[in-house]
């Protein structure tokens, strides 16, 4: 009997209060026999974090905190010949099972992002929407709260997520390039907390600046103390 195919990779870092809802979303491909395996890649949580996930059953690989290095280790631990990484706040819509196994049957040498969705009713929320829209299939440049669907095969041949404190899926998205990606027809849909925080608009072109600041040259480690 063949061995279910997808590791699913989430780094935390003090993520309780999202990783449930994050973890209940990927239950479609459970049940379709599609996930081999969750990996919970922490950096350091202080919470209860990897009490929530133990309870569901996933693997757990600790180390020091940093997106871009938790992503490198989870991606350097999974089992599956599919690679997903997703963040903590984020959750998939529930047909995301569905598109990806399309994806994997029909696209193998392709990498895949998810359409965005927040999880807010403001108006604001869906003009962001637009914007992601459009610089995805304008730019090819989706984000990591759009998660990142990828064979291992392809992972390893671009050599998978750098140690970055920022921008680490800009620079993975890059290296993959725009011949080799594609949306697929799923939201994931991410948490508002900071916009709502911050301001719509000026977080957005705040992060819009940051990345600006990075195809200029910049330090993703000078960018990462502006970004929160």
């Amino acid at each position: 009997m063949a061995r279910a195919p997808l590791s699913i990779i989430i780094p935390t870092l003090n993520a309780q209060s999202y990783l449930p809802a994050c973890l209940e979303a990927l239950t479609p491909g459970l049940s379709t026999g599609l996930i081999r395996e969750v990996l919970v890649c922490d950096g350091g949580s202080q919470d209860h974090t990897l009490v929530c996930a133990g309870q569901a059953g996933c693997r757990i690989v600790s180390g020091s905190s940093g997106r871009g290095r938790q992503l490198r280790a989870g991606g350097h631990a999974a089992k599956g010949d599919w690679l997903l990484f997703i963040h903590a706040d984020t959750r998939l819509e529930t047909r995301w099972a569905d598109a990806v196994q399309l994806h994997m049957s029909s696209a193998p040498a392709k990498a895949a992002s998810f359409e965005l969705a927040y999880d807010s009713d403001a108006q604001h929320a869906r003009w962001l929407e637009r914007r992601v829209a459009l610089r995805t299939r304008w730019l090819a440049l989706p984000y990591g709260d759009q998660g990142l669907l990828i064979s291992r095969a392809l992972y390893e041949e671009i050599g998978g997520f750098k140690d970055l404190p920022l921008m680490e899926d800009v620079d993975i998205v890059r290296r993959i390039g725009r011949e080799r990606l594609s949306l697929l027809d799923c939201r994931s849909i991410t948490s508002a907390d900071k916009y709502e925080r911050d301001g719509w608009r000026k977080r957005a072109w705040r992060n819009s600046w940051l990345v600006i600041r990075y195809f200029l040259g910049a330090s993703p480690k000078d960018l990462a103390k502006l970004y929160d």
